[in-house]
């Protein structure tokens, strides 16, 4: 029996639909908003969170009535719950703002319905999947400003100098900058965004700095790159060190890779669907590919909810799902510090 298989016949009832808005700023520079999806049913409330990143997705959304959807009902299994969302409209006052969106709305809900489906049926995720909940490592994910300068990750280190952490560099690094991180032997992940197009975040391929933060940080993993013909061969020997994110939306996804990867960075709502989440997961486990969660500045449950996929399925991965008060532009102090405990009786999507 596959992962999925083991919730999808799970029943559910869905009575009431409600949502809710959040927004912080954080340390990117950004202020985010997402939204709360929470469905109740039999006593059990389910919830979702909607991490679309354009805040005029969400204004429209907040516009609508909370059953918009047309959600409410009773389902058989959680399989007909996520079949009856192909055939809705998740945007029905106007396309969203980029495509992506689509999964992540379709993840807000699909992830409010399996958690609804686990607590009225008297059970959490781990025990329906036949799994543990293990102690979650976890990375810091910080960008550095700009200019750049270590002096984020420093103030972190002297809070905690066991603190890891996953960065985004950019063509501003130089050998000096590089070198006074490195020093630190912190440093797990480099992201290098070469994937994205149209964001905030793009970071175009340059192969002056593919090469220093290669050599650099020699034991990083280094994640989504854009291969030319100049950087693809910064990368000879070095394939089993790279890693994919924005791309990866399910196994097809998964097989157009340039090659057979060692690392994936599983984002719940990239896949949309719960099956194409688990189904990815069984896919690379069955190959022996590293996985490890990431994160995309979550500010309700669905931290909660990433926090839990890792601690069940990839819990000693470089986990990019700290606690959120990791990003806010001023830290606390009484943060929690790697490896996360998970709760002492968990139902439904809790960690």
């Amino acid at each position: 029996m596959n992962t999925f298989e083991r919730v999808a016949d799970l029943p559910l009832t869905v009575e009431s639909v409600s949502r809710d808005r959040r927004e912080s700023d954080t340390s990117s520079g950004f202020l985010r908003k997402t939204t709360i999806v929470s469905f109740s049913g039999d006593g059990e409330v389910g919830h979702g969170e909607d991490v679309t990143y354009d805040a005029e997705d969400h204004d429209a959304l907040a516009d609508t009535p909370d059953d918009v959807f047309g959600i409410k009902g009773s389902y058989d299994s959680f399989s007909d719950f996520s079949a009856a969302l192909d055939d809705i409209d998740l945007f029905p006052t106007k396309d969203p703002e980029r495509e992506t969106s689509r999964h992540y709305r379709r993840w807000a809900l699909e992830s409010a319905g399996l958690d609804l489906a686990l607590r009225q049926n008297g059970t959490d995720l781990a025990t329906a999947v036949g799994r543990e909940r293990d102690p979650v490592r976890f990375v810091v994910s910080t960008r550095l400003g700009d200019p750049p300068s270590a002096d984020r990750v420093e103030m972190l280190l002297e809070r905690d100098p066991n603190c890891e952490f996953k960065l985004d560099p950019t063509s501003e690094w130089d050998d000096e900058l590089v070198a006074s991180l490195a020093a630190h032997d912190c440093v797990r992940i480099l992201d290098l965004k070469g994937k994205y197009e149209g964001t905030d975040v793009d970071q175009a391929p340059d192969p002056e700095l593919y090469e220093r933060v290669v050599s650099g940080f020699p034991d990083a993993v280094v994640e989504d790159p854009a291969f030319t013909d100049e950087t693809r061969p910064l990368f000879d020997g070095h394939e089993a060190r790279v890693s994919w994110d924005y791309p990866i939306t399910g196994v097809e996804s998964v097989e157009a890779l340039p090659f057979e990867p060692s690392w994936l960075n599983v984002k719940p709502s990239r896949f949309g669907t719960v099956q194409s989440l688990f189904d990815t997961i069984d896919y690379a486990d069955e190959r022996g590919m590293s996985l490890y969660g990431g994160g995309q500045f979550e500010l309700g449950v669905g931290r909660d909810h990433i926090q839990l996929l890792a601690s069940v399925f990839y819990p000693g991965g470089p986990n990019d799902v700290a606690p959120s008060g990791y990003n806010l532009p001023d830290p606390p102090a009484d943060l929690a510090v790697s490896p996360l405990e998970p709760s002492d009786d968990p139902s439904g999507l809790e960690f």
